[in-house]
């Protein structure tokens, strides 16, 4: 997931495919740290996007525009007083540093012909966007950065551009094959760190991928590959290398969960088919990639305090019922007080006055026992006390046995919240779920507020035989689904013990593959708490066999006729709809 030399090279040559040759037709700066260029060429108009955020640096052509402050900041005013309307010579790369140099040719204050430099430094917190001369010298950047900020550079105008070699490494596009063995060599750490390590521009992703081409383990130390091994590797990593130099890029995205899990300008191959999708455009994956990413740690923060409600509720009821638990266990002595109360009553009449204990058979077993006496009390009184013990933990035990499954049930509906909230991927489906916990008693409702439109829909698959599939978001959906959208014949499916989402698969009246069966089970499995694990356990049955108890919470069901398999969570293979 890391933006490194090799994702640069991609861009760079996009970019100078695109762009080289057209105008700067406007610069607008929408965010402190960010520039969104409007560029002119072959007739046709680019959005350029150049991001030196410190938590994302990203560069890559757009369609979409973005509003920008109503007065323009300084540094965008600098350079619409210089480039705009300039000419894009050349963008390129130095070595393989994140870094881009745009040089642009305008006419400056006299109307001659000169040329100058933006230079784009994708280095995470270190990212910038540096504006000079073409001898080097800063003319201004997007952030200033003083010698009491950095002791390796100051970033300020007047002063000279250089790029700061704080790590020893080697060019990848121009090492040997001595370099490399040298280098990769020579200490004792797994293959793929010696990689990223020993060279610039290589993220862990890329190395892991040089490993496997080459037919290796990417953990398995360097010390531990033989001469063919050493010879393997070499050659793998020349082969990407030559893919750089020649421009052959083939960006992809890889999935893990049915989510974005890393992205790269090659082909990553070490994952499956079925897990990557392929891209033509190193721009649109990029876009593609964050809009996703971005979406996920959107719905993540907004759904905060819904997790911390649910959260907060879930501790104090697992607590009660762990509290419940214990006194229930106390009542378990009950039915001996009742025993030794029985058998004073039988047999007091021989107890010695002052006697601290009595023996007697019991005759419910059979065997003697020992009761305790309190000396100063008279055997009927003793037999009233144990009697008086026996009925008060008899009432803790009805009352217990009752509030227990209420506290059960509370826990249980707070779980499949809490699941439903790992898996809400749109904001209308936090609505839904707030009002479930409105409902609940665990949000009040402002006042005056109504009750708001539901938008939000269950996610809907197609099995690889063709037969919908429909996966509730939510208990609200989960009901729906169950009870007023499938019918009689219809398949359900639900992992088995554990929070989950209700699956459905509309049968059609047909009898079901097992293809279908085992796509429904895998999302079942997704959508669960079980969710990544090697193997879940999933239930599933017609629909007719499923029961809404009266009084059951949202989403709770009953059913004693089922079928159960064993099945992954992987669902990449299945096709979405909606």
């Amino acid at each position: 997931m890391a933006f490194d030399g090799i994702t640069i090279a991609n861009i760079r040559k996009e970019l100078d495919d695109t762009l080289t040759g057209g105008r700067i037709f406007k610069i607008a700066q929408p965010e402190p740290d960010e520039l969104l260029l409007t560029i002119k060429n072959n007739g046709a108009q680019h959005r350029l996007t150049l991001s030196a955020s410190a938590s994302l640096p990203l560069i890559y052509l757009t369609g979409k525009n973005k509003t920008s402050p109503m007065t323009a900041p300084n540094f965008c005013m600098l350079l619409r007083k210089h480039i705009q309307n300039g000419k894009i010579i050349s963008i390129t790369q130095p070595g393989m540093e994140r870094i881009l140099n745009f040089e642009i040719e305008h006419l400056d204050e006299m109307g001659d012909l000169c040329r100058k430099l933006l230079i784009v430094e994708l280095m995470g917190k270190h990212s910038n966007i540096i504006f000079s001369s073409t001898s080097g010298v800063i003319i201004d950047s997007i952030k200033h950065i003083s010698g009491l900020v950095s002791s390796v550079r100051e970033v300020l105008p007047g002063k000279e551009y250089f790029i700061p070699h704080t790590q020893d490494k080697e060019n990848p596009l121009s090492v040997t094959r001595e370099q490399f063995m040298e280098r990769v060599f020579a200490g004792n750490m797994p293959c793929f760190k010696a990689l990223y390590t020993s060279f610039t521009g290589l993220s862990p992703a890329i190395a892991h991928e040089i490993c496997y081409r080459a037919g290796g383990n990417a953990d398995l130390s360097n010390a531990a590959l033989d001469e063919d091994g050493r010879e393997r590797l070499y050659h793998s990593f020349q082969e990407m290398m030559e893919d750089v130099r020649t421009g052959s890029f083939s960006p992809c995205i890889v999935y893990e969960n049915n989510a974005p899990a890393e992205y790269a300008a090659v082909c990553l191959t070490s994952y499956p088919e079925n897990a990557r999708k392929d891209y033509t455009s190193i721009s649109l994956l990029l876009e593609d990639y964050y809009a996703e990413k971005n979406t996920i740690t959107r719905i993540r923060q907004r759904s905060s305090d819904l997790r911390r409600i649910v959260s907060t509720a879930l501790e104090r009821n697992v607590k009660k019922y762990d509290l419940q638990l214990k006194q229930m266990k106390d009542t378990e002595k009950r039915d001996k007080y009742r025993v030794y109360g029985e058998l004073l009553n039988t047999y007091g009449y021989d107890v010695t006055p002052g006697s601290r204990s009595m023996t007697a058979l019991n005759y419910y077993t059979n065997e003697e026992i020992t009761i305790p006496l309190d000396p100063t009390l008279t055997p009927g009184e003793n037999a009233k006390k144990y009697f008086d013990k026996y009925n008060k933990l008899k009432r803790t035990y009805e009352a217990l046995s009752q509030l227990t499954l209420e506290t059960k049930a509370e826990i249980e509906h707070l779980e499949s919240i809490s699941n439903s909230l790992d898996i809400a991927l749109k904001e209308e489906d936090l609505v839904q779920i707030k009002e479930e916990l409105i409902e609940s008693g665990y949000i009040r409702r402002k006042g005056g507020s109504k009750k708001v439109k539901i938008t939000s829909r269950p996610f809907h698959y197609l099995s690889s035989d063709g037969y919908d599939i429909y996966v509730g978001k939510n208990n609200f959906q989960n009901d729906e689904l169950t009870f007023k959208f499938a019918v009689g014949n219809d398949w359900w499916f639900h992992a088995k013990g554990i929070p989950g989402s209700h699956v459905v698969v509309k049968s059609r009246g047909e009898e079901l593959p097992d293809s279908t069966f085992e796509d429904a089970a895998r999302l079942a499995a997704h959508y669960s708490k079980g969710r990544g694990q090697e193997k879940v356990e999933i239930d599933y049955t017609e629909k007719k066999n499923v029961k809404k108890p009266g009084g059951g919470k949202p989403g709770f069901v009953v059913y004693y006729t089922n079928y159960s398999m064993m099945i992954d969570s992987d669902i990449t293979a299945l096709e979405q709809i909606e």
